[in-house]
């Protein structure tokens, strides 16, 4: 056995060779072109053989499937958003219609009831002008609450593990989930204090979890803190 043939059993050709000197070798078919007939490949789709044109006929119509069903779920997306603009924008638009501040809390919190479905929603106001002081959206809460609600840069989704904001609620044991939202000046900035803070609640353990975006609901707390900013 000479030093050539010593060298090829100490280092064998790998698959990995091969598919890096075709992929560097396009010619390389043009050449052999009666390989591309010959070559048989197993289907993923069934235990019988098929050639190379077959072969890549199916990994087209997959590819083509799987750009479907994206397209389709972007659609879908895209109507979601779209629905929840609309329901945004109707809310918005019934805040600015409410002209008596007195009633301002009630209508936002059934509007949010009624708009997104949402089974319960409770609302609290410190720091509001003497007018509003009596008023039960400016009772109980306690200095915990406010501090808590201070430090929520961003609204909060979970668990309802025992939060006083529960209590707020009309049926604070039907609670099993919370989203938490922080009302503030927004043009004093996030790092102001929370003068407020909303709770949305639901039976569904799922329905605020603590892994889903908050975007959305940074976007209500902007819109109510603008609206109740009025009563302080």
């Amino acid at each position: 056995m000479n030093y050539f043939e010593n060298q090829a059993m100490n280092n064998p050709i790998t698959e990995d060779d091969i598919a890096h000197y075709l992929s560097n070798t396009p010619d390389f078919f043009l050449r052999h072109a009666e390989l591309l007939a010959a070559v048989q490949l197993t289907s993923p789709h069934s235990n019988r053989t098929v050639s190379l044109q077959e072969r890549q006929a199916e990994m087209l119509r997959e590819k083509i499937r799987a750009l479907e069903q994206r397209i389709m779920e972007m659609i879908r997306n895209g109507n979601d958003n779209l629905m929840l603009s609309d329901k945004m924008l109707r809310w918005a638009r019934s805040l600015f219609m409410t002209s008596d501040l007195n009633a301002l809390p009630l209508q936002m919190v059934q509007e949010i009831k009624q708009q997104f479905a949402v089974p319960q929603v409770g609302l609290r106001i410190w720091a509001v002008a003497p007018q509003y002081a009596d008023q039960p959206f400016a009772q109980g809460v306690s200095d915990d609450a406010k501090v808590f609600a201070s430090s929520l840069m961003e609204p909060f989704c979970g668990l309802n593990t025992g939060f006083e904001a529960a209590l707020w609620l009309e049926e604070p044991g039907a609670a099993v989930s919370l989203a938490l939202i922080p009302l503030r000046n927004v043009a004093a900035g996030a790092l102001s204090p929370a003068f407020g803070m909303l709770v949305l609640a639901s039976s569904d353990a799922h329905r605020f979890n603590s892994g889903m975006g908050t975007e959305f609901l940074a976007r209500i707390g902007e819109l109510a803190s603008a609206a109740l900013n009025r009563l302080r």
